[in-house]
């Protein structure tokens, strides 16, 4: 049945005539023929017209600019938190490298006052080896003292009862003047122990607040010394568990950069496969390959339509063995 092709459609400025010169010849319903030829519709359907395939396209139009939108609206949030990420990626950074500083300090702080401790304790051990060594010969004076006191009271309470002879003594004599002189001497004697009794005390005294001075500066070394282990303690947890931290997060991106590479070589392999398959099959069709090792979607396609036709040939291959044996049965 013949069939006139539309002349006009329905445009934003109105009615448009298409090729007027050729809007009055009849195109024919044929197969032999595909210039001319247009397909009716169905008995039962009216078919898309110009205005609704323009509306449905109007729509779709809008649909993507607002699809659009929305995805320039995402990308720009996303972007916003990528640099807010960024930021804190940075300030994050800074401040590890802060705290780094600060703990580096306080490592180099801590060794200062590890070795002025060390100095000092060395130094009051110096002081205290000497101050023993004064106490030592204080104590040896002191014994000479109590023994040469000891002895002299014993002389004197022997001399006590031969008083008469020390008058006979003192007439014999030419040293002592008169018992008085001989009384004075020993008077002076007894004052010579009191200053002595007087001395022992002083020094006593003395011995006993070097004793306390040094305990005093013993306990404040001691001290000092506890308090730079239990700093240097917590200094070894931090970078017990820094070294952990640094070993997990190495095994991590060891096993991530053998799964990268093991990735790679499957892949260098898949394209040395395809490759070798393509130059086999340009070799099966006496043809030189022209297509470059990284073009694969052309080698593929290259490869497939190869395949389907040793496909094709290999089921012509199987009927004319069907068909050879069918004839050589009957």
């Amino acid at each position: 049945m013949p069939r006139t092709k539309p002349t006009k459609k329905i445009d934003v400025l109105g009615d448009l005539d298409l090729r007027p010169e050729e809007a009055v010849r009849d195109y024919l319903e044929s197969k032999a023929q595909k210039k001319y030829f247009i397909k009716p519709p169905n008995a039962d359907s009216a078919g898309d017209s110009i205005e609704l395939l323009y509306i449905h396209n109007t729509r779709e139009h809008d649909e993507m600019l607002k699809l659009q939108e929305q995805m320039l609206v995402n990308s720009k949030r996303q972007s916003k938190i990528n640099k807010a990420r960024v930021k804190h990626m940075y300030e994050t950074q800074e401040k590890l490298r802060q705290r780094f500083i600060d703990v580096n300090s306080f490592i180099k702080d801590c060794a200062d006052k590890k070795r002025i401790a060390e100095k000092a304790i060395n130094d009051e051990k110096q002081l205290h080896e000497e101050l023993s060594e004064d106490i030592k010969n204080f104590k040896t004076s002191i014994t000479e003292l109590t023994t040469f006191r000891e002895a002299l009271k014993a002389t004197v309470e022997e001399l006590q009862p031969y008083e008469k002879v020390l008058e006979e003594v003192v007439s014999v004599s030419d040293i002592f003047v008169s018992p008085k002189d001989c009384m004075d001497r020993c008077d002076a004697l007894m004052l010579a122990q009191l200053e002595i009794s007087k001395l022992e005390n002083k020094k006593l005294q003395e011995i006993e607040e070097m004793r306390q001075h040094m305990v005093k500066i013993t306990n404040e070394a001691a001290l000092t010394v506890l308090g730079l282990k239990n700093d240097l303690s917590k200094l070894e947890r931090s970078y017990r568990e820094s070294r952990a931290q640094c070993s997990k997060w190495e095994k991590i991106l060891t096993r991530t950069k053998n799964v990268i590479s093991s990735n790679y070589l499957e892949k260098q392999r898949n394209i040395g496969a395809i490759n070798v398959l393509y130059n086999l099959l340009c070799r099966r069709r006496d043809k030189t390959s022209n297509i470059p090792r990284d073009s694969m979607e052309k080698q593929l396609d290259f490869i497939k339509d190869e395949l389907m036709i040793l496909t094709e040939l290999l089921k012509e291959f199987e009927k004319k063995d069907e068909s050879k044996n069918i004839e050589a049965y009957c």
